[in-house]
């Protein structure tokens, strides 16, 4: 008798008591019979491949479940935890390319598997891929530079989205048409020690909505003064924590 699969549902990265990114994806399916009617109760053979590229495309894992239907026709199995014999699920590499599972089924529980079932993985393999991001090789590239101000000048390209640090009286003038700084990019700013920062907009800039408008950060000893500077318009900046 032909059986064929309703796939339920990829339910989500299964998750764990530990620290580190979980490498399974929680599986369900019904079985029916091919006049619909559920197979309940029974042992089968489940086998699951991960193509890459397309439903049709090269296998890169495959795994087998041996398991039993419930009294509603339904299987649970947790992709990453059956036997394996194609790949290894934890080196998969889900950013690199689209990935589909296909399900093949022998309803006997033996090793005769037909096909019936494939869709494409959609956001479950990006909670997995997200375990990359704990390791970035090569300089950080969301670390802020510290940058020392201690004497008057110009914004530059390059306090962009770094910190500046007034260690001594200085004045920090916002040019007209600074095209470097996006609309949205920060700076962020500190006075140190006693030392004053001064931010200045140059004529045709509007600092808090004045034009040519300025504010200050007055440190006291031993303390530092903390800001922020945020570029709202072509022209219009405004900062914080005065």
């Amino acid at each position: 008798m032909k059986h064929l699969c309703t796939l339920i549902l990829l339910v989500a990265v299964t998750f764990s008591m530990s620290a580190q990114t979980p490498e399974k994806i929680s599986y369900q399916a019904i079985i029916r019979a091919s006049d619909n009617t559920l197979v309940t109760d029974s042992n089968v053979s489940l086998r699951i491949l991960i193509r890459q590229g397309s439903i049709t495309g090269n296998t890169i894992y495959q795994e087998t479940h041996s398991l039993k239907t419930n009294a509603s026709g339904l299987v649970s199995l947790i992709i990453g935890n059956g036997t394996p014999s194609i790949g290894t699920f934890s080196t998969i590499s889900w950013a690199q390319s689209t990935y589909f599972v296909e399900t093949q089924v022998d309803v006997t529980g033996g090793a005769n598997y037909s096909v019936i079932g494939a869709s494409q993985l959609l956001s479950v393999p990006y909670a997995l891929h997200a375990k990359t991001a704990t390791s970035i090789t090569g300089p950080n590239p969301y670390k802020a530079a510290i940058i020392a101000l201690t004497s008057s000048r110009t914004v530059t390209s390059s306090d962009i989205n770094n910190t500046i640090a007034c260690t001594s009286n200085a004045t920090l003038t916002l040019p007209s048409n600074f095209t470097s700084m996006a609309i949205g990019d920060t700076i962020n700013l500190e006075a140190h020690n006693g030392a004053t920062l001064s931010i200045q907009a140059a004529t045709g800039v509007s600092l808090n909505y004045t034009a040519a408008g300025s504010g200050q950060y007055v440190s006291a000893a031993g303390n530092v003064r903390f800001g922020l500077l945020r570029k709202t318009g072509t022209n219009a900046y405004i900062i914080s924590g005065q």
